[in-house]
């Protein structure tokens, strides 16, 4: 087994593995419940040694130390999809926000940057010497094949989840043994309102129809009200506890997909430690890159493709903000335009923007004359199809500004209508 010599040959401690980054590296680390912390701590207690070392990141679970303000200088955060971990960095200036769809960030690391180190968090090795990339595929396979220096992070408690999501051992050129559990996602009960905009939804989804869901109450909320649907399928980003339980209770049962049926397609899994444990060599689950789970065209090959995402807020004429609020960044654009447009173009595809009518506990309508000034347009107008909130659905596809405003304001909180009316008849919408 001459791959187990070379694994061991390789063996460090972290802070020996992270001597290998050098001052002026581009660098890239795996994200969510894969995020490398034990690698990313030691590469933190090294910033005096490093001056202006880029690290792109995606969406860090709890607190980022590459975040903190003593980074200034030294390691920089490039966050392609911003999350709590280094929203505040961001928008103070201390770290960069790359807008983009998430399909296209592994032809970015091919193509356009050449990243000098990819921090990955992996699975044991098999019997073949192959360590699965476990809960997170997305860009993490394209850094690690395209980087000069790959150092891993692997994890016994890490699921060797399937799919194309594996490297051999030999790709590696340092690993740092651990035995951490992975972070988890512990969902908020959803609300009523987050119930009824699920309901609304749910009328939308008929069986044997193939689901993207991401996370947060509304998705959880749909998950859970699918009771009496059969044959349902997922083609999705994120696989989450909902999922799980959909599948053991029979309602997902991927039968009827036109692509991959009998899988369930994905690119990471966010969660409880149960939900890992029942991706751990689980052939319902393929992960797959993420320029393959959310490219448009492969999106459009599944029959009757739901996809639900969520926003900011929406104006009258069907802008969607989904990533700022105003000048101030709040996440990224992530998947939702390559779902949108990959189910707008499948047959019997429905894309549905799915927020709630109001925000800070009913002071602010979320559906708007205008978008704030600052906030950035993630999804066109001309791409959005359907639009749910708890007051019903509005369909705005192939309809003009007119039809729209009176869509969107009969979606809107009734405290909120009698002054998106006036808006719309002073510009004529209306």
């Amino acid at each position: 087994m001459k791959w187990m010599e070379d694994y061991k040959s390789k063996l460090a401690t972290a802070e020996q593995a992270v001597a290998l980054i050098k001052s002026g590296d581009k660098i890239s680390t795996s994200g969510n419940a894969a995020a490398p912390y034990v690698l990313v701590n030691a590469l933190a207690q090294r910033k005096d040694e490093l001056q202006d070392v880029g690290v792109f990141t995606l969406l860090m679970l709890g607190e980022n130390p590459l975040s903190k303000p003593e980074m200034r200088g030294h390691l920089r955060l490039k966050s392609l999809f911003v999350g709590p971990a280094d929203r505040e960095a961001v928008n103070e200036g201390r770290a960069d926000y790359y807008p983009i769809f998430l399909y296209e960030i592994p032809g970015l690391f091919r193509a356009h940057m050449q990243l000098d180190v990819a921090v990955i968090h992996t699975s044991l090795p098999d019997e073949h010497g192959f360590v699965s990339l476990g809960v997170e595929t997305i860009a993490t396979k394209a850094a690690a094949e395209t980087a000069k220096v790959v150092i891993a992070q692997v994890n016994d408690k890490m699921p060797r989840v399937l799919g194309d999501c594996f490297l051999h051992v030999s790709r590696l050129s340092k690993i740092v043994e651990v035995s951490e559990p992975l972070p988890t996602l512990t969902p908020k009960p959803f609300t009523e309102v987050e119930k009824q905009i699920a309901l609304n939804i749910t009328t939308l989804i008929d069986d044997r129809a193939t689901l993207q869901l991401g996370i947060g109450g509304i998705p959880d909320a749909v998950l859970a009200l699918l009771k009496g649907k059969k044959d349902l399928g997922i083609h999705t980003e994120m696989v989450s506890d909902g999922v799980m339980r959909a599948i053991e209770d029979g309602i997902v049962t991927n039968a009827y997909k036109s692509l991959h049926p009998g899988k369930v397609i994905a690119t990471f899994i966010l969660g409880s430690e149960r939900l890992y444990k029942y991706s751990h060599n689980n052939p319902m689950f393929e992960l797959r890159q993420v320029d393959y789970t959310n490219d448009p065209f492969v999106v459009a090959r599944n029959d009757n493709l739901v996809a639900i995402n969520s926003a900011l807020e929406v104006d009258l004429t069907g802008q969607v903000c989904s990533d700022s609020i105003g000048y101030s960044i709040y996440s990224g654009f992530g998947g939702q335009v390559d779902f949108t447009r990959g189910a707008a173009r499948a047959k019997g595809g429905k894309p549905i923007i799915a927020l709630s009518s109001t925000a800070k506990n009913g002071q602010l309508s979320r559906i708007v004359p205008h978008l704030k000034e600052g906030a950035g347009v993630v999804t066109s107008r001309g791409d959005v199809h359907y639009v749910a909130t708890e007051y019903g659905i509005a369909y705005l596809h192939g309809k003009s500004l007119q039809e729209r405003a009176k869509a969107m304001i009969s979606i809107a909180h009734p405290n909120f209508r009698e002054e998106l009316e006036r808006f719309a008849k002073a510009k004529k919408y209306l």
